[in-house]
């Protein structure tokens, strides 16, 4: 069965002032049509107000409790990785097992700059993110736990209680060198529609996965996007084409490309339109997506109308 998660982003310039209520709101609108809920990891936006994503992660998953939560996806050099195992394996015994640990190589420089953390070449960064999901999986699986990497290090380090059931692991990118981090160690990969971008990078992935010696299958494939199903369709700003995308992230903010998304995917502006989107991602094996509303009313569409033709 195809699984919907909720994506929270940042509301509309008038829900700002009510932002906690806001989210309360849409995950209390569908509670049976999805599954999960999701919060990006940023610090700023230069001066628009962001939640740090962990903290307001931990406290939704409470308010929530039939939630599955995780993070689209986490920064890895904002948090010590032994830190963040710790973390995680308490908001897994707390949650009864809810949590998805999503996390990527970090794109934005001017946030890691602003709060003073290195921002080393994209390639450092991938090889950073593969060592921070090493040390994740032996704080979680040893006890105590010991990893010599060429940049992260613990020693004799306990983390009880462990997760149990394991946490799974999701990582967010697109190069060659993160989908080859993907293809040894995560559980799941993330990335965005549509089927025209997707489908040549799940290639690349498989290609990977055949190089490390691991079975594609087992990588869980996720996806994200936005949902609008305004009263006039054509308020949905597209790029000309079928597939329902917008420019969005500059080069300018993100240099070497890593991370940052190029376009987003925005599905509609019919809810039928919106199915006929989603579907080819579901025939190359995405089983679960993130969606981020425009407004509620697109939430109530969605899961009246789109969710029950995945079901």
């Amino acid at each position: 069965m195809v699984e919907f998660g909720i994506q929270l982003g940042a509301p509309a310039a008038e829900e700002m002032a009510d932002r906690h209520d806001y989210y309360r709101d849409l995950l209390s609108r569908a509670p049976d049509a999805f599954s999960s809920f999701w919060l990006s990891d940023h610090l700023m936006k230069e001066g628009y107000p962001t939640y740090e994503a962990w903290t307001a992660l931990a406290y939704l998953a409470a308010e929530f409790p039939t939630y599955r939560v995780g993070n689209l996806v986490l920064g890895q050099g904002y948090r010590n990785p032994a830190l963040l195992a710790k973390m995680a394996a308490t908001l897994q015994a707390l949650t009864g097992g809810r949590v998805i640990l999503g996390i990527g190589a970090g794109w934005q420089a001017d946030e890691f700059a602003a709060y003073g953390y290195p921002y080393p070449t994209g390639a450092v960064r991938v090889e950073q993110l593969g060592e921070a999901i090493d040390v994740l999986r032996a704080m979680w699986t040893q006890s105590p736990a010991t990893f010599e990497g060429r940049h992260y290090q613990v020693r004799d380090a306990y983390c009880e209680p462990r997760p149990d059931p394991m946490i799974p692991i999701l990582v967010g990118g697109r190069r060659p060198k993160l989908l080859r981090v993907v293809a040894a160690k995560a559980d799941y990969w993330s990335w965005d529609g549509p089927i025209e971008r997707y489908a040549p990078l799940l290639d690349e992935l498989r290609a990977a996965c055949g190089e490390v010696g691991r079975d594609p299958a087992a990588i869980r494939l996720h996806a994200a996007g936005e949902a609008w199903f305004p009263e006039n369709p054509a308020d949905v700003p597209t790029a000309g084409d079928a597939s329902g995308t917008m420019a969005s992230v500059t080069t300018a903010q993100d240099p070497q490309g890593l991370y940052a998304n190029e376009i987003d995917w925005v599905l509609g502006p019919t809810p039928e339109d919106a199915i006929r989107q989603l579907r080819p991602m579901v025939d190359v094996g995405v089983e679960m997506f993130s969606i981020y509303f425009h407004d509620r009313a697109s939430l109530d569409v969605f899961a009246r109308f789109v969710i029950p033709a995945f079901r």
